[in-house]
């Protein structure tokens, strides 16, 4: 089973490969409810947000409703110009009426163009002053590198966001309209006696995805903004740039249950700490416990990509296994965490090389090596095969931005 999951986190990172796939791929992953960044991958570069531009017009809506303005049962009535727009559509013919709850579900489960410019047509009078009222919003809401140029994503080249802000405005939806989330978890919409399907598979089929929204145009490759939600952790992920929708739904898995999991491993972190030492700041708890991991055991297994390489190509063998272990890189090493998962570890180093302003980390070895604790496998974050002057200077600067790290000697 480890291996199957191997070679598809082989495969994910193959099809992520080429300049123009490059050129659209971002990633983002943060805990909602405390804003901590678990892992971002060209989070602010800008991309293209295709659909996902309707959760814009979803909040801009929401908050219509909520100043009076509009009325879930509410009739609006299609434009020739809101009927024109292509698919994916409700197909409505010009002056086909539907009210704003159907809106608001053609939206979130069909994508519905054509609904979208229904909606902007009754607020902002036409779809163009709509999108300048949805850009000055977006930027109120902290979405500091988005500009809309229409309230349904379809192309163009005014259109641009980040994944970190999407991220965002999927905070500013949580935060400020949970009335309405429930939407966002429908599977299904039936509207003139078709029943739709929701685009975002993700929703019923990964433990605990209760939104959000898929996007796509030629432009953008395939998105997501996902949400998650288990045992009161609640996390959202942003994919940008997928080459196809079940690669970037298996990313999004892969992000969402490494995000769970490091979170599950710093409270666990936190706790052990707790045990042994006097109240400390969380991160430095992490390093504490990563500290006394790093001296358990042996790794049972590592492996290395070349310099530059992302670490999602890095090859793993089952912790369980009872192959001889391998030796880690030669010279200094620093360790940046430990984690429950090889996928979370990896997220982990895949982070804190783009948090490196002075490159060292680039020409760095990431390794993820294995490890086991009390009967649990555990997975240590590293990059090996530096000098000491080097491993220090990387550790320092990591530690001024309140990042956990230590520096590990030749062979330990």
């Amino acid at each position: 089973m480890i291996r199957v999951t191997i070679l598809l986190v082989l495969l994910l990172a193959a099809s992520l490969t080429g300049e123009s796939r490059a050129d659209r791929y971002a990633a983002f992953v943060a805990d909602m409810e405390t804003g901590e960044v678990l892992h971002a991958r060209r989070a602010d570069a800008p991309r293209y947000p295709a659909s996902l531009t309707k959760l814009m017009t979803l909040y801009m809506t929401f908050e219509a409703i909520e100043a009076g303005e509009l009325a879930l049962d509410d009739a609006l009535t299609a434009s020739a110009e809101a009927a024109s727009r292509p698919a994916s559509d409700l197909g409505l013919a010009e002056g086909d009426t539907l009210t704003v709850e159907d809106a608001i579900r053609a939206l979130i489960v069909q994508s519905a163009n054509d609904a979208a410019v229904v909606l902007a047509e009754h607020l902002g009078e036409n779809e163009a002053l709509f999108a300048a009222a949805m850009t000055e919003r977006a930027g109120a809401l902290g979405l500091t590198s988005t500009t809309f140029a229409n309230a349904s994503g379809l192309p163009d080249s005014r259109q641009r966001t980040t994944a970190r802000d999407m991220a965002r405005l999927a905070y500013a939806l949580r935060r400020d309209f949970p009335q309405y989330w429930n939407y966002f978890a429908e599977t299904t919409f039936v509207w003139n006696g078709r029943t739709h399907h929701n685009h975002n598979t993700l929703v019923g089929q990964v433990d605990g995805v209760d939104g959000l929204k898929t996007g796509y145009i030629r432009a953008s490759g395939f998105n997501v903004a996902a949400t998650a939600e288990r045992d009161g952790r609640r996390l959202i992920a942003v994919i940008m740039g997928g080459a196809s929708p079940a690669v970037r739904d298996a990313h999004a898995r892969e992000l969402i249950e490494a995000g769970f999991t490091a979170l599950s491993a710093r409270e666990e972190g936190r706790r052990l700490a707790s045990l042994d030492v006097p109240r400390l700041n969380p991160i430095r708890e992490q390093e504490i416990l990563t500290a006394e991991l790093s001296g358990l055991l042996r790794p049972a297994a590592m492996g290395s990509a070349g310099p530059g390489a992302p670490p999602a190509q890095v090859i793993f063998e089952d912790p369980a296994s009872s192959e001889p272990g391998l030796v880690l890189g030669a010279g200094w090493s620093i360790q940046v965490g430990a984690y429950g998962s090889r996928a979370a570890a990896m997220a982990r180093l895949e982070t804190v090389a783009d948090m490196d302003v002075n490159q060292v980390l680039r020409q760095a070895e990431p390794v993820t090596a294995a490890l086991s604790s009390n009967g649990q496998a555990l997975w240590r974050a590293r990059f090996s095969g530096l000098d000491a002057d080097q491993a220090r200077a990387a550790c320092a600067s990591l530690e001024s931005r309140g990042e956990a790290c230590f520096t590990v000697a030749p062979g330990a």
